[in-house]
């Protein structure tokens, strides 16, 4: 997908499909729900935007995989770090930064709308 610009919409004209990024086992409801839609991925996917939603879940990403900013549009994420047990919730209108290698607990506590932007 080669665009030069591209304009985020929380709702895509192109709509969202069925993304798998949570393990299946990760998810701490009945809901399973997680979705996504690509506004620009590099051709070597180092780069990835778009915009994500995902039911309640809790996943440890030691170490976390890739650079990520991300926006928060709607729901809850709460992270923590395993190494001094800090913690951190994201709402909506939040903006935040992982850096990649940083070893963490990622719990989505109400389902999860943000926008992204990945530099693996």
């Amino acid at each position: 997908m080669k665009k030069t610009f591209a304009r985020f919409e929380t709702e895509p004209a192109a709509g969202m499909v069925p993304s798998s990024f949570t393990s299946p086992e990760a998810f701490t409801t009945d809901d399973k729900t997680e979705i996504n839609h690509f506004y620009f991925a590099a051709d070597d996917e180092s780069i990835l935007t778009g915009v994500w939603e995902c039911a309640p879940c809790k996943e440890i990403h030691d170490p976390y995989p890739v650079n990520e900013m991300m926006t928060v549009l709607s729901g809850s994420v709460t992270l923590t770090s395993i190494d001094d047990g800090s913690s951190e919730t994201f709402t909506a209108g939040d903006t935040f930064f992982v850096a990649k290698g940083t070893r963490c607990t990622w719990e989505i506590t109400e389902t999860l709308r943000k926008f992204y932007f990945i530099a693996a």
